[in-house]
């Protein structure tokens, strides 16, 4: 899901000189699912036979502005809200992980790999949109982003 969120943002003409970019995360994202899917495998762990709709992602999703200009700037947001949630998740398992010193690696490796990626979505919009714009809306998508996040009921989930 991550990686086609990626290619989503390529049908955005502005990002057109992104598009290496965006293909790069795309990448690295279904090589994440890879090497999870790895784990799981040697693990004894099966995939989930469906995937139901995250509560999360659909709540997130109701926060994007309609019109397009403003539509734009929420998606590359979100985007990075996302990713960032989705390294503080990982950093937390990792520090839980203190025995295991190879899955606890491998989860620092996908904490600081959705770190960066929530940094270059972020600075997407500050090649389009003005500084005080940014971090204007950034910060009211946090405020609503956490409430989302206050809401939801606890279940297991990385990303």
């Amino acid at each position: 899901k991550a990686a086609t969120s990626a290619l989503a943002l390529e049908r955005y003409q502005e990002l057109f000189g992104r598009v290496a970019d965006l293909n790069a995360i795309a990448i690295e994202e279904l090589e994440h699912f890879q090497q999870v899917y790895e784990v799981m495998r040697e693990r004894g762990i099966p995939l989930a036979k469906e995937i139901a709709k995250d509560p999360y992602i659909t709540a997130l999703m109701k926060l994007l502005h309609s019109d397009s200009l403003r539509r734009f700037l929420d998606r590359l947001l979100l985007a990075s809200i996302i990713e960032c949630r989705g390294a503080e998740r990982f950093r937390l398992v990792s520090e839980a992980l203190g025995d295991d010193k190879e899955l606890q690696q491998f989860y620092h490796d996908l904490w600081v790999s959705e770190a960066r990626h929530g940094h270059v979505f972020v600075g997407m919009a500050l090649e389009y949109f003005e500084k005080d714009r940014v971090y204007s809306r950034l910060t009211e998508l946090n405020e609503a982003e956490g409430r989302i996040v206050d809401g939801l009921e606890l279940r297991a989930a990385l990303h």
